[in-house]
Formats: C-alpha cells, structure tokens, sequence
C-alpha cells in the first residue's frame, strides 16, 4: 500500500476506496484512465480490482506504484490516447487545478466510450461552511488566504514541463461542475456523501429556510420566463438545479464526489432554443 490515506476516514481516498471496492465486478478487464494519478493510490486500488489502468499525470514523477508507468499529460491539452479508448476515468482531486475546465470534460468525454463513466472528487464548493468563506474572503476555508501567487503555484520546473501545477485557484461548485459536464455531453449519474463537514452543520438551521425559500422563489420565476421554450425542457434543467440546492447532504458534504455518464459525444452537443437566440447585430 502506497498511501496510508486510503485507510483514513477523515480522507476522501477512504471514500473512494470503498466505492471502487464495491464496484469491482464492474471495473475487472475494464479499461480505467487515472488521470491525474498523483502517487498512484488510486492507479493501485483499481489494479487490485482487476481493471487496466492507465496512469497520467502533468508531473509523473509524483507516482510512485512499482510497476505501472504514470505518462505525462496535460488534460486541457490532450491525453495521448484514441477516441472512445476507456471504460472509465478517475479525476480525483485534480478539477480544482484545471485551468480550462470545460476543455478538461470535453477531453475526457473523447476518450471515453459511449455509457463510460466519469468518477470525479473535488473539494466541496457547495456546502455551507465554504459558501461562508467565500463570502467573508473568497477563500477555500476560514484558514486559508484567498487563491495567490504565494500559496497555490505548487509546482514550477521547466525542466520537467512548461506548464505550471496550480494549487486550488480553480475551486468548482455543484452547479458549475453539473453545467460544464452537460455542454460536454454527461449526465449526473450520482452524488455520493462522504463526511459531515461539522462547520456547516453549526450554519445548517440558519441558512437553510432561506436557501429553501430562495431557491423555489428562482424556480418559479425562470419557470415563467422564456414562454418559447417548453415547459417540459424548462422543468428538466430547474427541477435538477433545484433538487442540488436544496439537498441537505449536498449542503453539508464535507467533499464533493460525483459519477458523470457520458451521454453523448462532446460534438453532438446542442442546446440552441430559438426564441432565446438573439442576432449578433441586436442590442442587447
């Protein structure tokens, strides 16, 4: 075992672990890319359930898992593998340093197959306690200054790649990580829980009527807007934001792990409503 993190609770990898141990007899013979890999803790966990794993990371030299080779690869860019090539694709703790998120889905909805899945952790956005710090500084937590040049370049060595490994500039909320994965073709196939965030929960019973009241208030309120769109579409998209809103354990997550499906390739993606499309030449 190459992380003793795995067997932590208080760390997400405990999580993941158990997820991935439960899923085992879907992941054997499947094709898995871990990406980024980080020391391999996931590559490892993968590999003891069967899958082919195929490890990438922007700094490889972090990897440490005894025979299996981390390639370098940048997300935003290109991961150096065919259309359609994998089952699955581990993203954890890696969408918070991405600087081009959208191109990071669109990427990983390329390699995927049709039905592949997406299995991504980040640092919680959404629940009440970062809400509060984001809103008192900007910043991930209470402790912590907002995103800097200081604390979040976690790695500069032009030597190993142009590119830099930015720390949490990039922290990525529910709703944004729901909207980014639709335009590249995914759908939400699940919201796991993993630990209470105990600051939240002080915030939780004076925060939360005013969420609720909030959120169905914006409900209604778009449900009235754009009459040229079908209501049925309209309610697809609210009805599914709202039910993120409004979900206690979403609001109380202490960190953010979601399974994505691809649903369709990232270039068959279309949302155009003509009565919103408006020419270019129209003031706006």
């Amino acid at each position: 075992m190459i992380d003793q993190h795995i067997l932590n609770p208080k760390s997400q990898k405990y999580y993941v672990k158990q997820y991935l141990d439960g899923i085992r007899n879907e992941l054997r013979g499947k094709k898995v890319i871990d990406i980024p890999a980080g020391n391999g803790a996931t590559s490892e966990i993968l590999l003891e359930a069967g899958a082919e794993v195929e490890p990438f990371d922007l700094f490889p030299e972090y990897f440490l898992l005894k025979g299996l080779e981390c390639k370098r690869a940048d997300i935003t860019d290109h991961i150096p593998v065919p259309d359609e090539h994998a089952d699955w694709v581990t993203c954890q703790e890696g969408i918070e340093h991405f600087s081009d998120q959208l191109r990071a889905f669109k990427e990983i909805n390329r390699v995927l197959k049709q039905g592949g899945r997406l299995l991504l952790t980040t640092p919680s956005y959404s629940n009440l306690s970062a809400k509060l710090s984001y809103l008192l500084f900007e910043s991930e937590t209470h402790k912590q200054m907002p995103p800097n040049e200081i604390d979040d370049i976690w790695m500069a060595d032009s030597s190993l790649s142009k590119e830099l490994y930015h720390g949490h500039i990039f922290m990525i909320g529910l709703q944004k990580l729901r909207v980014l994965a639709k335009l590249s073709g995914f759908r939400i196939a699940g919201i796991k829980y993993m630990r209470l965030s105990k600051g939240s929960l002080v915030l939780f019973p004076f925060f939360y009527p005013l969420i609720w009241i909030s959120s169905w208030m914006r409900y209604f309120r778009n449900m009235r807007k754009h009459a040229g769109i079908p209501s049925r579409a309209k309610k697809e998209v609210y009805r599914e934001q709202l039910r993120i809103n409004l979900n206690p354990k979403n609001l109380l997550n202490k960190h953010t792990f979601i399974i994505f499906e691809k649903e369709m390739k990232a270039k068959d993606v279309a949302f155009r409503f003509e009565s919103i499309v408006k020419p270019f030449g129209q003031i706006m």
